[in-house]
């Protein structure tokens, strides 16, 4: 049996099936590493309907979804609205690799299933965009498969990343130690990473002091 309960989709959503399967382990870790209050900007929202599940179980916090997609931004009103929450801000769209971004501060920045879905260009953006944001001790969540010392660690996740290579190369299951790299560049700690259902990692980066 699941352990989730599937929503009806909203007139206007789109619907991706493994967020109803991740939505709950997810939100467990946001539980633990968001600060209490504050704006919560999330990069490609996608669907919409994992920033429509977290607000209304994390009401002192305001939500801010994105996406680059037009699609996805009536997908996102959509299940925003249905949601009944009342701290989900309207859809921005916005493309990370677009500088400067349209949110010039948030106390919080989450990625779900990104990085590999995109250019590496794309991780590199977000890094640099989420630090020239968030204050000291700020949140980048990166959620999703990764490799670990360019091993992946499933073969599940090997047959994901060939498909998606195959659709386009530049595309791929991102490693911890180049994203490790990438992180310290910009000003980030080291990140906490934490095992997930299916093979799926969290990855909680936390932007250093300055000085």
């Amino acid at each position: 049996m699941p352990f989730f309960d599937p929503q009806p989709v909203p007139h206007g959503g789109l619907h991706a099936a493994a967020t109803e399967r991740n939505r709950d382990p997810i939100l467990e870790v946001l539980r633990a590493v968001l600060p209490p209050t504050g704006l919560v900007l999330e990069i490609a929202s996608g669907t919409g309907q994992h920033v429509a599940y977290f607000a209304p179980a994390l009401p002192a916090l305001r939500w801010q979804p994105s996406d680059p997609s037009s699609a996805h931004l009536e997908s996102i009103r959509a299940w925003s609205a249905a949601s009944g929450a009342d701290n989900i801000a309207s859809p921005l769209l916005l493309d990370v690799e677009r500088a400067p971004w349209s949110v010039v501060h948030a106390d919080a920045v989450l990625s779900i299933n990104m990085v590999h879905i995109a250019p590496w260009t794309a991780a590199e953006a977000l890094f640099r965009g989420a630090a020239g944001i968030l204050p000291a001790a700020g949140v980048l969540y990166l959620y999703g498969p990764f490799k670990r010392g360019g091993q992946h660690t499933a073969p599940s996740n090997q047959r994901f990343d060939e498909r998606l290579r195959d659709e386009d190369p530049r595309w791929g299951v991102r490693d911890l130690d180049e994203l490790a790299v990438l992180a310290t560049s910009v000003g980030f700690e080291p990140g906490e990473i934490m095992a997930m259902p299916a093979n799926n990692l969290s990855l909680v980066y936390r932007r250093a002091p300055p000085g």
